[in-house]
């Protein structure tokens, strides 16, 4: 049997050792995304097709969807009014995303005109109920493929969460637990999913390997 004290000798270098590489891991640098395509195509117009729904929220598609026109627009380039796309392929018979997903990018680009089409994907949408807290989540992905040729042109994700917005743990066990039942009563009488659908939408298309600005976006405002 280990003598005790080697025994807690080694664990402190396995301890060391793990935060080292953590600390490694953390000041790794990211490796900068390839924007080649997206600078060469210049899509100047995007059609956001209704988000595909792989949550059990039945809002998220729409949630989601509704969210993303304006940091799009903001970012400089022209979005095709959603709830009119949407209208459009549901009379043509296309009433779910998956169908809209699996349509041919040269049929899109016939019907619609656009230069560029984004795919999202809802990854989860809604309130998560845990022991000692409550929180609502939305994590998205997407990629933009170019209409005119087929070529992929970008992708992202984006995550956020209403525990960002608070993380008050004072109060001890019994105040943990008031606060993760307060807080999933407050996520099911309210709308905090579409809120926080809000701040996911703006970090894709804002983040640091989020979309370039477009060809509408204004200029930097110089001091």
């Amino acid at each position: 049997m280990m003598n005790p004290l080697s025994l807690i000798r080694r664990l402190g270098a396995v301890t060391v050792l793990a935060v080292l590489a953590a600390l490694t891991g953390c000041a790794t640098p990211g490796t900068p995304y390839d924007y080649t395509a997206l600078k060469e195509a210049k899509p100047a117009s995007l059609l956001v097709l209704p988000p595909v729904n792989d949550t059990p929220d039945v809002n998220a598609t729409y949630g989601v969807l509704s969210n993303l026109s304006m940091p799009l627009a903001e970012a400089g380039y022209y979005v095709l009014p959603v709830t009119l796309v949407d209208e459009a392929l549901r009379t043509n018979g296309i009433t779910t995303p998956v169908d809209a997903h699996n349509i041919d990018p040269v049929k899109l680009r016939q019907i619609f005109g656009a230069d560029a089409v984004l795919y999202v994907g809802v990854k989860q949408y809604g309130s998560v109920y845990r022991v000692l807290s409550s929180e609502t989540v939305v994590e998205v992905q997407a990629r933009l493929v170019d209409l005119r040729t087929g070529t992929p042109l970008w992708d992202g994700k984006a995550t956020a969460s209403s525990a960002e917005q608070n993380n008050n743990s004072q109060g001890g066990l019994v105040g943990l637990l008031v606060k993760a039942l307060v807080d999933q009563i407050a996520n099911n009488l309210s709308d905090r999913s579409y809120q926080i659908a809000g701040v996911a939408g703006n970090r894709l298309v804002n983040a640091p390997n989020g979309l370039l600005p477009g060809p509408r976006a204004r200029p930097a405002v110089k001091n």
